[in-house]
């Protein structure tokens, strides 16, 4: 599978709603929010396959020691074809010297997030205060 990636790319709005609403992600309720946190990312990586966006992931970050993934997804239809890995291979070369690198794992992504490198932080639990309804 011949993906395109992009550091920074370019994206749409009808492109990206597609892509969250394919994945059940509430932050597509939101879309205004939705566009203006990505495209003011610290860093932006998308996935195209022909013209067509199926993966994204963005970083929020202080620019020297800590970055934090916020999103990564990829459509659906194109799960378990290498596009997560590449995406996050993308955002290695540009935070791979960071002394930490953060993100929250689904259940069923911690396995993935494991295959490239993550591991559970010690004792430490996540937490937030989140206002939407796919993970309750």
């Amino acid at each position: 599978m011949n993906v395109a990636i992009a550091i920074n790319g370019t994206i749409e709005s009808p492109e990206v709603m597609d892509l969250y609403q394919a994945n059940k992600w509430s932050s597509a309720n939101k879309p205004d929010s939705l566009m203006a946190a990505l495209r003011n990312s610290h860093t932006l990586v998308t996935a195209r396959l022909e013209d067509r966006l199926v993966g994204l992931a963005n970083a929020i970050s202080d620019g020297h020691l800590v970055v934090y993934y916020p999103h990564m997804l990829v459509h659906p239809e194109y799960h378990r074809n290498g596009i997560g890995r590449k995406i996050m291979q993308a955002m290695q070369t540009v935070y791979g010297n960071y002394h930490q690198q953060m993100l929250t794992a689904d259940p069923n992504a911690i396995r993935f997030y494991k295959s490239t490198g993550f591991v559970t932080a010690g004792n430490t639990q996540s937490m937030w205060n989140y206002q939407g309804e796919e993970h309750q």
